[in-house]
């Protein structure tokens, strides 16, 4: 046996990576004095313990969601997607601008459009570097990254000098008025009877990732564009030879990839905040590239690794509150976890490849 079982490498070598950085981020947590038993116990209470953790939890995931789906479709085309922020950056700007400049009679209608146009944002911010890698050969690595802050500028610039209101001095865009309000997971599942903590920022977004996840697992592994994505990624020598156009598969899936990035803005920007401000992604475009690797570029994986970074920030957040824990040691398990079930993730995989192989002969 020269080769994991697929539901090995989809799930035990994960799960050991992340038992390995949950370990090392215990033994940094006790050198500092404090109890690591007692601070798990904090993280799981505060991210998964009630309703009011879930609701955090669950949104944190929902970024996580459509930033990793984004990463994973450009995987599959052999492309390395780190324009994520920026691309989620520049669709709350396509977002914000639905919102504030049409009347909308009503939340779903408003909802429908700004979808579309923060998709739109998203994917004609990652045309540019799309079409320099088919077209001029760029390094792909290079100009998505770059790329996100040249985001970050022209957001800064927009929301000081075009979006801020006239009298304010907060580098943001005007509230969205409230017929544009998307509804809240909480008061959704509390209209069918199911008690919810209120306040929770989860919103009906959530059930947009769930929806994309079942999508893009449609596209890629049950159409003839998923198995041409499938095919370049994997060869492209042999994709031009079997007729696979190389600029189309690369425009395409670089399309995809930030038009699903644009959609996180839905969740941060129209559920959330209810405006446009700096830096509205937190990070998340980053987060989904661990996100992807975790879950191997499967949205199942995908959405399981999203639950579980929303489970670390939400929970960080109340083990920061609740012990003398600084909050960046958060950053530190948030570190080791992608470091090892990325970085890393040959390290555990040939031990647990070797085990394979040992049993394999022995029932040969």
């Amino acid at each position: 046996m020269d080769r994991l079982p697929k539901w090995a490498d989809a799930t035990l070598v994960p799960l050991i990576s992340i038992l390995i950085a949950f370990v090392i981020s215990g033994l940094v947590i006790l050198a500092i004095g404090e109890d690591p038993i007692n601070a798990m116990q904090i993280m799981i209470d505060g991210g998964l313990g009630s309703t009011y953790g879930w609701g955090y939890t669950l949104y944190y995931a929902t970024n996580f969601i459509f930033t990793g789906l984004s990463v994973a479709i450009a995987f599959h085309a052999g492309l390395f997607n780190i324009g994520g922020d920026g691309q989620a950056q520049l669709g709350g700007l396509g977002v914000t601008l639905v919102c504030l400049m049409v009347p909308w009679p009503n939340w779903w209608l408003a909802l429908i459009f700004a979808s579309l146009a923060g998709a739109a944002f998203g994917a004609a911010w990652a045309a540019i570097p799309a079409w320099l890698q088919a077209k001029r050969g760029s390094h792909i690595v290079i100009t998505t990254i770059m790329f996100n802050f040249i985001a970050s500028a022209l957001l800064n610039y927009l929301l000081v000098n075009v979006l801020r209101p006239i009298g304010t001095m907060d580098p943001a865009s005007a509230n969205f008025p409230k017929t544009v309000a998307i509804p809240h997971l909480g008061d959704m599942l509390r209209g069918m009877g199911i008690p919810f903590a209120k306040g929770t920022p989860a919103n009906i977004t959530l059930l947009i990732g769930l929806l994309a996840c079942l999508l893009i697992w449609a596209l890629i592994w049950h159409t003839r564009f998923g198995f041409a994505l499938r095919a370049f990624g994997k060869s492209e020598p042999a994709a031009r030879y079997a007729g696979i156009r190389p600029v189309r598969i690369t425009m395409y899936a670089m399309l995809i990839s930030g038009a699903l990035a644009g959609l996180m803005s839905i969740n941060n920007v129209m559920g959330e905040s209810g405006r446009l401000v700096l830096n509205s992604s937190e990070g998340a475009g980053f987060i989904g590239i661990a996100v992807a690797l975790m879950g191997r570029s499967h949205p199942l994986g995908v959405l399981l690794a999203a639950i579980l970074f929303g489970f670390l920030y939400q929970g960080g957040a109340e083990l920061s509150m609740d012990t003398s824990i600084p909050p960046q040691l958060i950053w530190v398990i948030q570190a080791l976890v992608i470091l090892f079930t990325g970085a890393l993730d040959n390290m555990v995989r040939m031990p647990v490849e070797a085990v394979f192989r040992k049993f394999g002969k022995r029932r040969t």
